[in-house]
């Protein structure tokens, strides 16, 4: 066989260039023909089905890379999925979504001047921007314990605690008396 014949191919190099230019992919399937017929016999050995409950084997039963496995990369959705599942916090990442979507819950005047805080034990725990709302929350608390509850399902919440805007802080400094009446003490 002379330098320009492809043993793969059976053909001269010369007459394959005249039609066709080869590419990346031409080149590696050449390459790979011409390798695959001078592997000595001594590498190649078959490989041993390893029997269940062997060290080494994968949890689904099969050894070797050529085929998927646990260790192979996963996809995110279920990654995620799996480590929701394991410490789970579908309820919480649940209750979460809703308690997100607040403004479709109460409506949206409401949800202007309120904001939920937590969730914990069957309780939501709502901050109003004003005592009024806050009044009002309190009237509507069982109606909204109801919808969360078609939301969440039956017995998640039970109660709603709604909190008043916070109060001014008098506290200035890093220092502070205890017992002390605030800045009233130093007017005279």
């Amino acid at each position: 066989m002379s330098e320009d014949e492809d043993p793969a191919a059976g053909t001269t190099a010369g007459a394959a260039d005249e039609h066709i230019k080869p590419d990346g992919l031409d080149l590696a399937r050449a390459l790979t023909r011409a390798t695959a017929g001078s592997t000595p016999k001594s590498r190649t050995r078959t490989r041993k089905r390893a029997q269940p409950g062997q060290p080494g084997q994968s949890s689904r039963g099969r050894v070797g890379a050529a085929h998927p496995d646990d260790r192979d990369p996963q996809l995110l959705d279920a990654t995620i999925g799996r480590l929701v599942e394991e410490h789970g916090w579908q309820l919480d990442l649940k209750v979460h979504a809703v308690l997100g979507n607040w403004a479709e819950l109460v409506g949206p005047e409401i949800a202007d001047h309120s904001t939920p805080e937590s969730f914990s034990d069957g309780k939501v725990v709502v901050r109003t921007d004003s005592t009024a709302w806050a009044t009002q929350l309190r009237l509507l608390a069982p109606d909204v314990v109801r919808r969360l509850n078609a939301e969440l399902g039956n017995g998640t919440v039970l109660q709603i605690e709604v909190l008043g805007p916070a109060g001014p802080t008098w506290k200035k400094g890093p220092r502070s008396v205890r017992d002390g009446r605030g800045p009233r003490d130093t007017y005279g």
